[in-house]
């Protein structure tokens, strides 16, 4: 389970505003991938909050909107979209992304805690945890609000292009969105640049 101890790590060495970071949607063929940065109170604690992976949809939601509500809680979440994660990759998108919802923060973070590994030219100090969203509770509650988000966006995608089941899928390449892409094609919101999807259009040119 996430405690603050890597939070107090760095506020004892000086860093007073330490942010966690996490994203959501490095892995599906369509949607963005969303990134958000959060600073929790210094005597933050929670009896249910993990990386977003192991809670349910439900409660997700509801920590979502507990973590949103709460006035103590800064939070900045960001969307990086399919045409930019095409031109720059999946992995500069995110960490742009990881950047923006750094510097999107007011007051802005002297230190961050990042999920995963070093972001390069990140603008302050880092700390990368490899499993962070289960280590930290800023990393997780930044997982929470980056998975709902994303989520979201990707129900209301479903809704404009309702032959592709993002609603169920959430852009993941399951076998089911295999075959809708391969049906109907790409969509506007497809990544043109990951495999399946590119070569779909090879295919079809």
């Amino acid at each position: 389970m996430p405690t603050n101890e890597h939070e107090n790590a760095l506020r004892t060495a000086g860093y007073r505003i330490v942010a966690g970071i996490d994203e959501a949607g490095r892995g599906p063929l369509a949607g963005p991938v969303c990134v958000a940065a959060v600073v929790l109170p210094d005597d933050f604690t929670h009896a249910v909050l993990n990386d977003s992976k192991q809670l349910s949809e439900a409660r997700r939601e509801r920590l979502y909107e507990e973590i949103t509500a709460d006035a103590r809680i800064r939070w900045h979440c960001v969307s990086i979209q399919p045409e930019e994660i095409d031109r720059i990759n999946i992995l500069q998108a995110t960490w742009e992304g990881m950047r923006r919802a750094a510097l999107g923060l007011q007051p802005q973070p002297d230190a961050a805690l990042i999920d995963g590994k070093p972001v390069k030219h990140f603008p302050m100090h880092q700390v990368a945890l490899v499993k962070g969203d289960s280590l930290s509770y800023s990393i997780a509650a930044a997982s929470i609000i980056a998975k709902v988000t994303r989520d979201r966006l990707m129900v209301s995608l479903a809704a404009q292009h309702p032959e592709y089941g993002f609603e169920i899928h959430k852009g993941y390449p399951t076998p089911a969105h295999l075959a809708a892409l391969k049906k109907h094609g790409p969509s506007p919101h497809h990544r043109r640049s990951f495999r399946p999807v590119a070569q779909l259009e090879l295919d079809l040119a």
